[in-house]
């Protein structure tokens, strides 16, 4: 007994290692501000650079499609150059696109450089969350860390909408991205004084096909999948979701075949993981979704200010930094999966009143529905990530790390591109003939809601009320189908979570494998589980 308890002194973190983890959360909150920031940007940009609607849901998405295409190959590398060097390399380049974004002066330009951000930002998330499974050995700490290192999403959205609605109402749109300079010099400067590197010791040969093999069937699925979203069933947006699950395929296969593989598929053989990884993407997709058109209702419907806006969605952003560390006390009280059923259950009720958009009831509905969405979302990422993390070997923590943000960015994107296409085309099928308002207005009306407005502001007063009346009426009814999708996607990743979590308890307590927590990693683990 003393000699486990002189172990597990050896094993607790100092101030140093605290002070690591106060570094590793700037790129966190750079990432989710940057996420949330541009949609309340969306209205500015497209007064600006007038994109179409395509362009819009390329310009908020394809950084998260960037990201998700490569974080597997980014969180493998850091295993095998390095975590720390990685994650400075990334934020590195991460400021020159910023910068890039900052003053594009076209929507093709802004569409390119947020993909470069993109390719930067996949070397951050997993750098970070990996760096922590490797600083923090002992079980409890750990979880505290991971529990931080989630909330610091909700941190960073919750500042998102109040830096940025005040950089909007003060300076132009691409101030926006200027916000991550301050944040990636701190990062640049303390990181390398109290950030330890870590790799794996024994990595392996990097399969370079395996890399592309990845990157191609993200982006080619992920296409295919923002086409068809908008209704349409172009040849051109089969083939490409056809070739990007073939790609797939073929991915899996090499990954099979390969004695040191990019993606270790061993991880989705254990329930717990795979429950985890599932309930992570659609959780994000009904998040990130809901943000994508909650600002744009709250700006553009209710004619509230950008700062106003955001200032609405604060409360719940906030109770989902609050929610995320009491997950930390309830995990040790209450069974992991009724826990995060319950979680998600709550994130379902927020959508659901949402459906009452049309009823009249302003601002104090959306704060209402946001922060119920807020509530459960701070739950779920602390309970997920830390089951995620405490299933792999800390040699192979960016591998897992990548994943799980790779889970993140695709539901994100996601959730941007087909609540984003859904609400589109639901809008512009509702917004029919307006008197005084001809086919070509009509049309470009219908693009968005944004455009709807710039259009009206050409026309003459009666007929410029008509369609702004009209438009405010086809994007509630928009938003009101869009939120009885996000409910049902979020109540279908409560039952699998609840489902899968309860049979694969075992599963989660043999995969804690770091040898000096082994057993209070299966003592929690399976207490958390419901298994004592």
């Amino acid at each position: 007994m003393a000699i486990m308890e002189q172990d597990r002194e050896r094993a607790l973190a100092g101030p140093r290692e605290w002070a690591a983890l106060v570094v590793l959360l700037l790129p966190v909150l750079l990432i989710s501000i940057d996420m949330t920031v541009l949609s309340f940007a969306v209205p500015h940009l497209s007064a600006d650079l007038a994109p179409s609607g395509t362009e819009l849901l390329w310009i908020v998405d394809v950084y998260g499609f960037m990201i998700a295409g490569l974080l597997v190959t980014a969180g493998t590398l850091g295993d095998r150059i390095g975590r720390r060097k990685l994650l400075l390399a990334g934020a590195t380049a991460f400021g020159v696109a910023s910068v890039l974004a900052a003053y594009s002066t076209s929507p093709e330009m802004l569409i390119v450089a947020r993909a470069l951000l993109g390719v930067a930002g996949a070397t951050l998330m997993p750098s970070t969350l990996s760096l922590i499974r490797n600083i923090f050995h002992d079980v409890r700490q750990r979880t505290l860390a991971i529990a931080i290192w989630a909330t610091m999403f909700s941190a960073g959205a919750a500042l998102g909408p109040v830096v940025g609605g005040w950089l909007l109402e003060h300076f132009w749109w691409g101030s926006v991205f200027l916000v991550a300079l301050p944040v990636l010099a701190l990062l640049l400067i303390f990181a390398p004084l109290v950030v330890p590197e870590s790799k794996d010791p024994a990595p392996g040969p990097y399969d370079l096909p395996s890399a592309g093999l990845s990157l191609v069937a993200m982006l080619a699925a992920v296409y295919g999948i923002k086409g068809l979203a908008t209704g349409s069933l172009s040849v051109l947006y089969v083939a490409a979701l056809v070739a990007g699950v073939l790609v797939g395929v073929a991915f899996v296969r090499r990954q099979r075949r390969l004695e040191t593989p990019l993606l270790d598929l061993g991880l989705f053989a254990r329930p717990a993981f795979r429950a985890s990884v599932v309930t992570n993407l659609l959780t994000t997709f009904a998040m990130i979704g809901a943000l994508f058109f909650m600002t744009q209702y709250l700006q553009l419907v209710l004619g509230m200010e950008p700062l106003e806006s955001g200032l609405v969605l604060v409360p719940g952003l906030v109770l989902a930094i609050l929610t995320g560390l009491v997950a930390v006390p309830l995990m040790r009280r209450l069974p992991t999966p009724w826990l995060l059923f319950g979680a998600l259950l709550v994130v379902a009720a927020g959508f659901g009143l949402m459906v009452l958009a049309g009823r009249g009831l302003g601002a104090g509905l959306v704060i209402a529905a946001f922060v119920l969405v807020g509530a459960g979302v701070g739950l779920v990422q602390t309970i997920t990530n830390n089951i995620i993390m405490s299933t792999v070997d800390p040699a192979r923590a960016g591998a897992a790390a990548a994943v799980s943000e790779t889970a993140y960015e695709v539901g994100g994107g996601l959730g941007t591109a087909v609540l984003g296409s859904v609400l589109t085309a639901v809008y512009a099928s509702s917004l029919v003939a307006v008197p005084g308002v001809d086919g070509p207005a009509l049309e470009s009306a219908r693009e968005t809601l944004g455009g709807a407005v710039d259009v009206a502001g050409s026309l003459p007063s009666s007929a410029s009320a008509a369609l702004l009346a009209a438009a405010d009426d086809a994007f509630t009814r928009a938003v009101e189908v869009t939120s009885v999708i996000g409910a049902l996607v979020v109540v279908g990743a409560a039952v699998q979570a609840l489902v899968v979590l309860r049979r694969g308890g075992p599963s989660l307590a043999e995969s804690s494998v770091d040898p000096s927590d082994e057993s209070a990693a299966e003592s929690a683990v399976q207490s958390s589980l419901g298994g004592h």
